[in-house]
């Protein structure tokens, strides 16, 4: 017997931090999408917040394909996908490949920064997604070499990561016990004294 949707979402839960967003607490990446399509509205707002993501000389290098269910560019996502991913991202309603132009529009050099504001919309887009009862779950597990070749990418663009988008659906959903494993482990971060410094490797005082 596996937890409900209800249940799993409590388990998730990050421990309450004074001045810190509930949001960013609620937020975390399922694997079990309902039958529910995400509609054209919410599908527009979450890419209006990524839009607004900072970026280096604004040069807002990112650009994202995105395939709903039964489209063209979901079916050619979803072939991209490793064999794991498969296995669940194929039912989530949205699919999107996050891309970013590695080099700078005006002078050609490349753009070191690209991937890195890329990765700041994308965060935007999964936060908001969250905010309006999406789920977003960002995989690496994908095929470079067949996502830009089914989808015709430019080579002076690189590749973030697929996203899948939609609404949570229950664990027991999952095609096999490792999925469902988990699906319904509580999550875990590192401690702050092991990501925030003062040097290297020594913790900054914080409070």
């Amino acid at each position: 017997m596996t937890l409900s949707t209800s249940e799993v979402n409590r388990l998730k839960q990050a421990p309450h931090a004074d001045g810190v967003l509930p949001i960013f607490h609620e937020r975390w990446s399922p694997r079990a999408f309902d039958g529910r399509d995400v509609s054209p509205a919410a599908l527009a707002s979450v890419f209006e917040a990524a839009r607004w993501a900072a970026s280096s000389g604004n040069s807002q290098p990112w650009r994202f394909l995105v395939g709903t269910r039964n489209s063209e560019t979901h079916n050619k996502i979803y072939e991209a996908l490793v064999d794991f991913n498969k296995e669940w991202a194929g039912h989530a309603p949205v699919l999107v490949l996050g891309t970013a132009l590695a080099v700078s529009p005006n002078s050609g050099k490349p753009n070191g920064y690209a991937l890195f504001d890329l990765g700041a919309a994308s965060s935007y887009l999964t936060l908001q997604a969250a905010s309006q009862g999406l789920v977003a779950h960002q995989m690496a597990g994908f095929s470079h070499d067949t996502a830009r070749r089914l989808l015709e990418i430019p080579e002076n663009y690189a590749l973030g990561s697929v996203i899948a988008l939609g609404y949570q659906g229950e664990p027991a959903a999952l095609p096999n016990p490792k999925l469902i494993e988990r699906e319904i482990a509580p999550r875990e971060r590192k401690p702050l004294s092991e990501i925030a410094f003062s040097s290297w490797d020594v913790p900054a005082i914080l409070t």
